[in-house]
């Protein structure tokens, strides 16, 4: 049921009973990685700028911006007058403490800004320049990202190590408390800058078990859920009582091939392997439809797409090309998966298993421990890799193609310092790589990232299947929530209607 309270004297408020299926881990930005950390912390505090639900930049505690220097110095007017939970003035200081914090090195995050940020500069109480090394044009995707939330400098002095647990910020929810592995609750901001939210608070409530969460929601003892399972949906769907929210995300689910060895050394077994899949009928019949076909490593709705058409279904034109690279009696790989990281995964691998078969090629199939699996593609090297075919996920929390291109195809980022375990490496989509990511005009960037993901489709350096869809599900009486393509749900305008 709903909880009702009391807020400035007046009875009927709400509190939002929302069923997490894991804990928040750290409520640091800059020191989290993991998703339900930062929902929780976009409750609480502010960026200099936001994503909007299709990943435009919007502002924030930053009302504008101007990109001076060619594009190595952005110049932040900020919102005036905003001050954080715990009565600290939000200024040019603040924003020079947060940033300053973070360019020292030590934190989780510290990647998405120590390389690109040379200095943070006062310009005067309200104005605050970041001065780059060189340009970079993904700079206000990465100062949109959880890691890029603002902070009180008070509150971080005050905590210390422990500030991940005690978070304040400016935003429309302050931190009441939390108790580990049970609930966070935030209570709302009356004087938020943005106008007070329209209900007293959020309860975010741990319930691992999916059942679980769904039970709660249709019992009435949670307004949202988030991750719902596939298999509920079209029952959730006839209730009267419920609405399902399906929304686009931008992980993108791929099949990786180490291309520095036989047989992925050679381009024609890798697109025979991009023939043989049928990524609609995946998504059909394993994802029950919830996900799309993908024709490039970067999702439609990250900055930076570009469609390249992809490979049609064709074992027929699959068997051909191994004929041609030398495997006219087909071959065989090792095919790892994990089972049970992203949605049917497992399931994927099997019916990826079958497509290939029907081409002439015995995929073997072999599950591992997620931790186990992780480690065995990313901390080794080409020398040690043992990995041939795998099933992956990817999705960058940027919103943006850099994080996408330069991580997992940059010849620079060859493990185990980097996410590049196809080993590929080409000259050209470096440059393309290389070109985008110094590039401020958006046109250009555009343009560069463009070529890169042909090169890419043509080179068929992997094998792209579908993007996830994510399924969040509410009471019919609760309004006003947002879901990020990068696997947020927001909570800010929620109301009861």
């Amino acid at each position: 049921t709903l909880m009702l309270v009391v807020v400035s004297g007046v009875a009927g408020a709400q509190v939002l009973n929302v069923g997490v299926g894991a804990d928040a881990v750290r409520l640091d930005p800059p020191d989290q990685t993991d998703n339900v950390s930062e929902i929780v912390l976009r409750h609480i505090m502010d960026g200099l700028v936001e994503f909007d639900e299709q990943l435009g930049i919007q502002p924030a505690l930053a009302t504008s911006w101007d990109v001076l220097n060619d594009g190595k110095t952005y110049c932040f007017y900020l919102r005036e007058n905003v001050v954080f939970h715990d009565g600290t003035p939000f200024n040019a200081e603040a924003v020079k403490y947060n940033f300053d914090r973070i360019l020292g090195g030590g934190l989780r995050r510290t990647s998405l800004y120590d390389p690109y940020i040379e200095s943070v500069e006062v310009v005067d109480e309200y104005t605050v320049a970041l001065h780059l090394f060189e340009p970079f044009g993904a700079l206000l995707h990465h100062l949109a990202h959880g890691a890029g939330l603002i902070q009180s400098p008070a509150a971080i002095e005050q905590y210390g190590d422990r500030v991940g647990r005690n978070p304040v910020g400016t935003g429309p929810f302050v931190f009441e408390r939390w108790v580990p592995g049970e609930r966070i609750v935030l209570t709302a901001n009356p004087t938020y800058w943005g106008g007070e939210p329209k209900i007293s608070g959020l309860s975010f409530n741990i319930v691992p078990e999916e059942a679980t969460r769904v039970f709660q929601l249709e019992a009435g003892e949670s307004d949202v859920i988030f991750n719902v399972p596939p298999t509920d949906v079209a029952r959730l769907e006839r209730s009267n009582k419920v609405d399902v929210l399906i929304a686009d995300s931008i992980r993108v689910i791929y099949g990786g091939m180490s291309t520095h060895k036989p047989p992925f050394d050679n381009v024609k077994v890798r697109q025979a392997f991009n023939y043989a899949i049928d990524q609609q009928l995946i998504v059909d019949y394993i994802l029950e439809g919830f996900g799309t076909v993908t024709d490039s490593i970067i999702a439609p709705l990250t900055t930076g797409y570009y469609s390249t058409g992809g490979y049609p279904h064709d074992p027929e034109r699959a068997k051909e090309l191994l004929a041609e690279a030398g495997y006219p009696q087909g071959l065989t790989v090792n095919f790892w998966t994990p089972n049970g990281r992203y949605l049917k995964d497992y399931e994927t691998s099997l019916v990826m298993q079958q497509m290939l078969a029907e081409a002439g090629i015995n995929a073997e199939l072999q599950i591992m421990e997620w931790g186990a699996y992780i480690s065995a593609i990313f901390d080794v090297n080409a020398e040690t890799a043992e990995a041939e075919l795998y099933l992956l996920g990817w999705a960058p929390s940027t919103g943006d193609a850099d994080w996408v291109l330069r991580p997992l195809f940059s010849s620079e980022h060859f493990p185990p310092l980097g996410d590049n375990a196809s080993f590929y490496a080409n000259p050209a989509l470096d440059e393309a790589i290389r070109k985008a990511m110094t590039e401020p005009d958006p046109v250009k960037r555009n343009e560069y990232y463009q070529e890169g993901q042909q090169i890419i489709h043509d080179e068929a350096v992997m094998i792209p299947l579908h993007v996830l869809q994510q399924i969040v599900a509410k009471s019919s009486s609760v309004e006003g929530v947002k879901i990020l393509p990068i696997e947020i749900v927001l909570l800010k305008d929620a109301y009861v209607k």
